[in-house]
C-alpha cells in the first residue's frame, strides 16, 4: 500500500492549497473517483478531522471563510451537545459503603458475636442504634472492648433478621419481605432502630390479610406497634363473618374473639343468629385443630361433636363444663335478644345446649317486658341518639350484594311491631315502614308515627380483604309514619364495586330506664 504524502495545511491567502493526493494514496484517505456520486461531492481530509462528506463545494472547517448554514447547523448542534448534561449511574455511595464497610468488614474496629455468627462492623456506625449508643456512651465495660457477645433473648429474633438491622445502619433502605418482618421487627425492638421499626409497622400494614393477620396483631401488641394493631383488629371486624375461613378461626385466640363479637363495628352478614353459629364453628375448631375439612362441612362436622357431648354432660349447657369455661367471656358478648326474637333460631339455640339456661331465662324475661312497654305505654322507639346504648345494645344484621340489580328484604326477627324492608334500586338504598301494603309474617304496630335509630354502613374489599371504599350514614334517628319509605343512603356510582357488603345497626325500642323499683337485688350499684 503506498505511503501518505506529508501536506501542510495554511491559511488560502498566505500559502498555496494543498497538493492533492496522487494515485497510490491508500487507508481512509484515498479519494472517490471522479464521476457518478463524486461528481456532486467532495471530502474533508483535513488531519484529525473525521472523513465529511459535503455537497458542491470543495472546502473544509479549517477554512474560515468556507463557512455556510449547514457549517452553522452544525456548530449549533455540537454546542447543545457540549452543554446537555449526560446522566451515567455511578455506583451510589451507600451501595459502596454497604458492600465495603458492611459486607465485607473493611476498617473494622469492633465484632459483634451472637447466635454464633460474627459480624465485623464500626462503632460509628453502630451508634446510630440506641443500644449501642448507649452501651459505648456510658461507663459499660463494653464501650472500650473490641468484641461484644449479644444476648439475644426473644426467639423471634434469628441470624438472618440481625443480618438485616446490622445492614440497615450502612444503607438507606431496606427491603423487607412480609415472611421475615415480624423477625425483623423483633431485632429492630431490641437494637432500638426505629427507622427500621416504623418500616416494618408500615411493611405490616400494607400486607395484612388472612395468613398474616393474627400473626400481625400479636407481634404489634409485644413491640408496641398500636397503628398496625389497629389495623389488624379493623381487618378483621370487616372479615369475619364476610370471608370466613377456616385456619382463620384456628388461628383466633379467644382474648381476640371476645374483642370481635362485642364490638358494634363487626361487619356482620345476615342476622345475629349467624354470629353465634361463627362462635360455635370458632369453638370447635380451638377444640378440635386437627380437624382439616372444609368450610362447607365445618358447621355439619361441628353439630356433630357438640351433639355426642351433650350426651356425656346430660343437663349440663356446654359453656358450664371445664372444656367450655374458657369461652364463657366471649359467648357473653351475643346479643341474646335478637337471637330469641326470631322462633327458628330460639330453638336451635335451645336445642344446642351451648349456652347456660339461666342466661336465655334473663333474656326472654327482658324481652317479655320490652314488648309490653311498646303495646301498653305507646312506645314509639328512640327519641335521642345514645351512643353508647346504641353499640351495646343495637341489633346487627347486614347483606352481600353479588352484582348490581334491584333488591328488596328483610331481616328475619320480631321488631316490637316495626315491620322494615330494605330496598336498593338505581344506587338508593330506601327503609320503608311496612304496615299494610306488604304482607308481613308478624303483627304489625298501626301506631301513626314509629321511630328507630340506625347506622348504615357500605363496604367494597379486594381478594386480600383490604377495605377499598367506604360509606357510613352515621348514628341516626328516623321516624316513620304507616308504609312511608325514606332514602337513607344516595351512593357515589365511584362506590358501587361489587360485591357490595351493607351492615346495618338498628335499635327499635329504647332499653327500660331502671329506677329504684327494677335495680338487681344482688347488685344494689347495678
Amino acid at each position: 500500500m503506498g505511503s501518505l504524502s506529508s501536506r501542510v495545511l495554511r491559511h488560502p491567502g498566505r500559502a498555496r492549497a494543498p497538493q492533492e493526493p496522487g494515485p497510490g494514496v491508500g487507508g481512509s484517505a484515498r479519494r472517490p473517483e471522479t464521476g457518478g456520486d463524486a461528481a456532486g461531492h467532495s471530502f474533508c481530509y483535513c488531519p484529525g478531522s473525521r472523513k465529511r462528506k459535503r455537497s458542491s463545494g470543495a472546502f473544509c472547517y479549517c477554512h474560515p471563510d468556507s463557512e455556510t448554514d449547514e457549517d452553522e447547523d452544525e456548530g449549533d448542534e455540537q454546542q447543545r451537545l457540549l452543554n446537555n448534561p449526560r446522566r451515567k449511574k455511578l455506583k451510589s455511595t451507600s451501595k459502596y459503603i454497604y458492600q465495603t464497610l458492611f459486607l465485607n468488614g473493611e476498617n473494622s474496629d469492633i465484632k459483634i458475636c451472637a447466635l454464633g455468627e460474627e459480624w465485623s462492623l464500626h462503632k460509628i456506625y453502630l451508634c446510630q442504634s440506641g443500644y449501642f449508643s448507649s452501651m459505648f456512651s456510658g461507663s459499660w465495660k463494653e464501650s472500650s472492648m473490641n468484641i461484644i457477645e449479644l444476648e439475644i433473648p426473644d426467639q423471634n429474633i434469628d441470624i438472618e433478621a440481625l443480618q438485616v438491622a446490622f445492614g440497615s445502619l450502612y444503607r438507606d433502605d431496606v427491603l423487607i419481605k412480609p415472611s421475615r418482618v415480624i423477625a425483623i421487627l423483633a431485632a429492630a425492638c431490641m437494637l432500638q432502630l426505629d427507622g427500621l421499626i416504623q418500616q416494618c409497622g408500615e411493611t405490616m400494614k400494607e400486607t395484612i390479610n388472612v395468613k398474616t393477620v393474627c400473626g400481625y396483631y400479636t407481634s404489634a401488641g409485644t413491640y408496641g406497634l398500636d397503628s398496625v394493631k389497629k389495623k389488624c383488629l379493623e381487618w378483621l371486624l370487616n372479615n369475619l363473618m364476610t370471608h370466613q375461613n377456616v385456619e382463620l378461626f384456628k388461628e383466633l385466640s379467644i382474648n381476640i374473639m371476645k374483642q370481635l363479637i362485642g364490638s358494634s363495628n363487626l361487619f356482620v352478614m345476615q342476622v345475629e343468629m349467624d354470629v353465634y353459629t361463627a362462635l360455635k364453628k370458632w369453638m370447635f375448631l380451638q377444640l378440635v385443630p386437627s380437624w382439616n375439612g372444609s368450610l362447607k362441612q365445618l358447621l355439619t362436622e361441628t353439630d356433630v361433636w357438640f351433639s355426642k357431648r351433650r350426651k356425656d354432660f346430660e343437663g349440663t349447657a356446654f359453656l358450664e363444663t371445664e372444656q367450655g369455661k374458657p369461652f364463657v367471656s366471649v359467648f357473653r358478648h351475643l346479643r341474646l335478644q335478637y337471637i330469641i326474637s326470631d322462633l327458628a333460631s330460639a330453638r336451635i339455640i335451645e336445642q344446642d345446649s351451648l349456652v347456660p339456661s339461666e342466661w336465655l331465662s334473663s333474656v326472654y324475661k327482658q324481652q317479655w317486658l320490652a314488648m309490653l312497654r311498646a303495646e301498653q305505654d305507646s312506645e314509639v322507639g328512640p327519641q335521642e341518639i345514645n351512643k353508647e346504648e346504641l353499640e351495646g345494645n343495637s341489633m346487627r344484621c347486614g347483606r352481600k350484594l353479588a352484582k348490581d340489580g334491584e333488591y328488596c328484604w328483610r331481616w328475619t326477627g320480631f321488631n316490637f311491631g316495626f315491620d322494615l324492608l330494605v330496598t336498593y334500586t338505581n344506587r338508593y338504598i330506601i327503609f320503608k315502614r311496612n304496615t299494610l301494603n306488604q304482607p308481613c309474617s308478624g303483627s304489625v304496630s298501626l301506631q301513626p308515627r314509629r321511630s328507630i335509630a340506625f347506622r348504615l354502613r357500605l363496604a367494597s374489599f379486594d381478594s386480600s380483604g383490604k377495605l377499598i371504599c367506604s360509606r357510613t350514614t352515621g348514628y341516626q334517628i328516623l321516624t316513620l309514619e304507616k308504609d312511608q319509605e325514606q332514602v337513607v343512603m344516595n351512593l357515589d356510582s365511584r362506590l358501587l364495586i361489587f360485591p357490595l357488603y351493607i351492615c346495618c345497626n338498628f335499635l327499635y325500642i329504647s332499653p327500660e330506664k331502671r329506677t329504684e323499683n327494677n335495680r338487681h337485688p344482688e347488685n344494689p350499684e347495678n
